[in-house]
């Protein structure tokens, strides 16, 4: 918070009162949620459940990717609740991210036949992963044979 926006806080002649409460502002975000699109009509029932919302100032859909982008003034969490009880729908975040920001992408926990082309499942947890805990000599085994480099192979 700035040193102007304070002092208009301390001046504020709207009649508030002495009780002031200073509300967070909501930040402009963009929030990516994965939700079963099948046809025209789930498209129209998810748009209208969240143009309807405030704070959204967009909504674009991609009904083969099952993904709803949603860019506004809004939390996650509330246009994900929100998307689940008007629709009767299961949403959840977003969970993909491109193959090539996850360093292991088709280890165990991490690869996902349901993810669309390019993307794979975005996973911190360890326990998901087990390579990305994995030793340097436990990558050295696991690259050891390679598909991208066949004259890599140090067993031959």
């Amino acid at each position: 918070m700035g040193a102007l926006d304070h002092l208009s806080n301390l001046f504020d002649c709207s009649g508030a009162g002495s009780s002031q409460h200073y509300r967070k502002r909501r930040q402009l975000q963009t929030v990516e949620i994965k939700c079963k699109i099948d046809c025209e009509g789930c498209e129209r029932k998810v748009r209208r459940a969240l143009e309807g919302m405030k704070g959204v100032q967009s909504v674009d859909i991609q009904p083969k990717q099952h993904k709803v982008t949603v860019v506004g003034y809004v939390e996650p969490d509330k246009v994900v609740n929100r998307v689940a009880r008007r629709t009767g729908k299961r949403a959840e975040i977003w969970p993909y991210v491109p193959y090539d920001v996850v360093a292991h992408p088709y280890a165990q926990g991490v690869y996902d036949r349901k993810a669309p082309a390019g993307y794979v499942r975005y996973s911190e947890d360890p326990r998901v992963n087990q390579l990305a805990r994995a030793s340097s000599t436990e990558v050295r085994y696991t690259t050891a044979f390679s598909d991208e480099n066949t004259a890599a192979c140090s067993v031959m």
